[in-house]
């Protein structure tokens, strides 16, 4: 992957969508969240039009406060899954990241505060248009095993949509970059959910 990549949040949508472009500015994915789906389900598009699906991630139970996020190809083979730890991610966003029943990676928020204000800044009527560029939410993936942080998502300034970038920090292999990219997307709509 040519890092950083930057998420773009489509904002005149009924379902959420997400333009995913590399450092060179080329479309790497686009993803689309089903709407109004009792469990969560994300297919990953290699192009705009959603004509090429790449990937599926979908909920393992309809309460999703400890659910299990199943990804696969399109062929149907696991890639992997990224679980939210429940009651313990509701002040600090905590998720792990399994492949064939082995943790790879944890995703934790770097500020839970920073959320928050975000947040209650976004619902004050007129000025909580300026809370897209001034309070920026980021998240590290780490490596299970050497507690490294390999990528670091963060929200960048922006006004009246959702602009991310992922960067990488460390070396991966393919293999682990699509997984923790997959698992990022992921984590950031369920994040964008809770508020």
């Amino acid at each position: 992957m040519n890092f950083p990549l930057e998420l773009r949040f489509k904002i005149l949508a009924i379902a959420s969508q997400i333009a995913v472009r590399d450092a060179s500015g080329v479309l790497f994915c686009y993803v689309k969240q089903k709407a109004f789906k009792l469990k969560e389900a994300v297919t990953v598009f290699g192009d705009e039009a959603q004509t090429r699906p790449l990937y599926t991630i979908k909920a393992d139970r309809v309460f999703d406060i400890s659910a299990q996020y199943n990804i696969n190809d399109m062929s149907g083979q696991p890639v992997g899954m990224i679980k939210r730890h429940g009651m313990r991610s509701f002040w600090r966003s905590h998720y792990e990241v399994q492949r064939a029943g082995h943790q790879i990676f944890d995703i934790r928020e770097e500020n839970p505060w920073i959320k928050v204000a975000d947040t209650v800044f976004g619902e004050i009527p007129v000025v909580g248009i300026l809370s897209g560029y001034l309070f920026h939410p980021a998240y590290r993936l780490t490596d299970a095993v050497s507690g490294n942080t390999v990528l670091r998502a963060g929200k960048r300034p922006a006004f009246f949509e959702g602009v991310y970038t992922i960067e990488a920090l460390g070396a991966m292999s393919d293999d682990d970059e699509r997984l923790g990219m997959l698992s990022i997307l992921m984590m950031l709509l369920l994040e964008r959910q809770r508020g």
